[in-house]
């Protein structure tokens, strides 16, 4: 999923990272190997 907003929050599924969008670069967040998932949106 591609970052979109200043303040969306991003989870990783696997690991528990949790990531707050400050700065919209349009790429996507990944960790783990994985794509984050957004569960907060601003």
């Amino acid at each position: 999923m591609a970052v979109s907003a200043l303040g969306e929050k991003y989870r990783c599924e696997i690991c528990g990272n949790e990531v707050t969008v400050t700065k919209v670069g349009g790429g996507t967040l990944v960790c783990c190997g994985e794509d984050m998932i957004l569960f907060e949106e601003s």
